[in-house]
C-alpha cells in the first residue's frame, strides 16, 4: 500500500497530492485550511458534491431523485441540491425548517419520520410539501384531520416493509419486519393503510415507499422489494379498480446506495444499477398489467459521502506492548467520536492519510484514536501505517460527508467542528466552529 496515494474512488474527485506532498482539494491546500479554520475540520468538495448530484440525475432523471438530507444538511447544501435540479427529503421538522430557510421549493420536498408530531404534520400541510410518507395508522388519521382543518389535500406515500433485508449492518437495515419503520406487507397492514389513505377525503395517495437498507451495492435487493411492492399495487387495483391509477403513479425505492470507504472497496456503478432497476420495474409492472410507475430514489450518502474529508492534527503518540512480541502504536488526533461516531456505532472503516507531507517510514501496527474519554474512541483500528507519522502532522479521513457531522455530538464538551466548502482554489465557511460560549449560552 502506498500511503501517499489517494484512492480516486474514495477521496473527493478534485483531491490531489502535489509535488511537495501537500494534499489539495478544490485547488486549496489542506494545511492552509487547517491554519485558517483550525482542526478538526470538515472540508467539502463542492464540485464533487454537484457532480454526484448530476450522476444521479443522469441515471434516474433529476425529477425522480430526492437528496436524503439526513446525511448532511445546511442551507448551502439545500441550495446546491436545488441548483442541480434534484428534490429533497427530510426526516424532522428542523430539517424541513432548514430547507425552507434556504428557499427550497416545498413542492419538491418529501417528508419522512416514524413519530411525526402534530406540529410537524401541520408544518407539512401549511407549507404544501410535495409528499408525506405515512409510517403508521395514527399518523394517517392525524394528517387527514390536520389537512381537513386547513382546507387542503395532502399528497402521501405509504411506507411498506417488503420483507427484503439487504446485506448490511443490523442497525441500518430497514425493510425487515422487526424494526420501527413502515407498514408490514406480510401482515396486511400495508394494504389496509393504502386503502385508508386512498379513501381519506383530505389525503391523495400518490404511491408506495420502501427502503431496503444502507450501503447496498447492487440492484438485487431493490428489485426484489419492487416486485413485492408492485404485487401490493395489484391487490389495490383489484379492490379499487382502474381509478387507483388516477393519482397513484410513484414507486419510491428509497436510498441506501453504497460508497467505497476504503481502497479495497468498489464504488457503486450508479448508471448500471439505475438502468437495471428501472428496466426490471417496467417488466414487473407489465407482467402485472399495471402502468409503469415512476421510480423515485433517495440517495444521501452516495452524494454527500465521498465529497468530504475530515482533517485532524496529530497529537500524542505512544507504543503499547500488546503481547511479549507485539507492539501497537496509538496515534491520537484532536477529534474522534464526537465528530465521527460511525466506527464506534457500526464498526465503520475509513481510509486515512497524512495530508501535509509525504510519509515513507517502516509500517507498524497502528490505531488512529480520538481524544475522548472512551476506550472505544477509535477512528481506524489496527491498520499498518508508516512509523514516521509525527505530532503536528495533519491526518485526514476520506468519505466523511454523510452521517458524520449529522450525527456529531458535544461529548466531553467538544464543540462541533467547522465545515468549509472548497472550489476553484477558494474556501468558504459553511458552518463555523462551536465555541465554549455557544455551549454556555444554552444554560438557563
Amino acid at each position: 500500500m502506498d500511503f501517499n496515494d489517494l484512492p480516486a474512488h474514495v477521496w473527493p474527485r478534485t483531491a490531489r497530492r502535489e509535488e511537495d506532498g501537500v494534499v489539495t482539494i478544490g485547488g486549496v491546500p489542506l494545511p492552509d485550511l487547517a491554519e485558517e479554520f483550525g482542526t478538526p475540520l470538515f472540508v467539502v468538495d463542492e464540485d464533487d458534491f454537484r457532480s454526484r448530484c448530476r450522476d444521479m440525475a443522469d441515471a434516474f432523471g433529476a425529477d425522480n431523485v430526492h437528496y436524503a438530507s439526513k446525511a448532511f444538511l445546511t442551507r448551502t447544501i439545500a441550495r446546491w441540491v436545488d441548483e442541480e435540479g434534484l428534490s429533497l427529503d427530510v426526516a424532522s421538522q428542523n430539517e424541513l425548517g432548514i430547507a425552507l430557510a434556504a428557499d427550497f421549493p416545498a413542492e419538491r420536498i418529501t417528508v419522512h419520520g416514524n413519530n411525526k408530531s402534530v406540529a410537524f404534520l401541520q408544518a407539512c400541510v401549511d407549507n404544501s410539501v410535495g409528499a408525506v410518507v405515512l409510517d403508521n395508522a395514527t399518523e394517517l388519521e392525524m394528517l387527514d384531520l390536520i389537512a381537513a382543518k386547513s382546507g387542503k389535500t395532502q399528497r402521501v406515500l405509504v411506507r411498506v416493509k417488503p420483507g427484503v433485508e439487504a446485506h448490511t449492518h443490523e442497525m441500518i437495515a430497514t425493510a425487515h419486519e422487526d424494526q420501527k419503520f413502515g407498514f408490514s406487507l406480510a401482515s396486511g397492514s400495508a394494504k389496509e393503510a393504502a386503502l385508508a389513505a386512498q379513501k381519506a377525503e383530505n389525503l391523495e395517495l400518490i404511491g408506495l415507499h420502501c427502503h431496503v437498507g444502507s450501503q447496498v451495492f447492487n440492484a438485487n435487493g431493490f428489485k426484489l422489494a419492487a416486485e413485492r411492492v408492485l404485487g401490493l399495487v395489484g391487490d389495490l387495483h383489484d379492490e379499487i379498480g382502474a381509478s387507483l391509477f388516477d393519482t397513484f403513479t410513484v414507486l419510491d425505492l428509497g436510498g441506501g446506495y453504497g460508497i467505497a470507504y476504503t481502497a479495497d472497496e468498489a464504488p457503486l456503478d450508479v448508471a448500471t444499477v439505475a438502468a437495471d432497476l428501472i428496466t426490471t420495474v417496467g417488466k414487473f409492472a407489465a407482467e402485472l398489467g399495471q402502468p409503469t410507475p415512476t421510480v423515485m430514489v433517495e440517495p444521501g450518502r452516495a452524494i454527500a459521502g465521498p465529497s468530504t474529508v475530515t482533517m485532524y492534527e496529530v497529537g500524542m503518540i505512544k507504543d503499547v506492548h500488546v503481547t511479549d512480541t507485539q507492539t501497537r502504536r496509538y496515534v491520537a488526533v484532536d477529534g474522534g467520536m464526537s465528530d465521527n461516531i460511525r466506527p464506534a456505532l457500526y464498526q465503520a472503516k475509513y481510509d486515512g492519510r497524512v495530508v501535509n507531507r509525504f510519509v515513507d517510514g517502516e509500517t507498524t501496527d497502528t490505531r488512529i484514536v480520538g481524544s475522548h474519554c472512551e476506550s472505544g474512541d477509535i477512528l481506524i483500528d489496527n491498520e499498518q501505517y508508516p512509523d514516521d507519522i509525527e505530532q503536528g502532522d495533519l491526518f485526514a479521513l476520506a468519505a466523511t460527508g454523510a452521517y458524520c457531522y449529522a450525527m456529531s455530538s458535544r461529548y466531553n464538551q467538544f464543540g462541533r467542528p467547522a465545515v468549509v466548502s472548497v472550489r476553484g482554489g477558494r474556501a468558504k465557511l459553511m458552518l463555523r466552529r462551536e465555541t465554549l460560549d455557544d455551549i454556555l449560552s444554552l444554560e438557563g
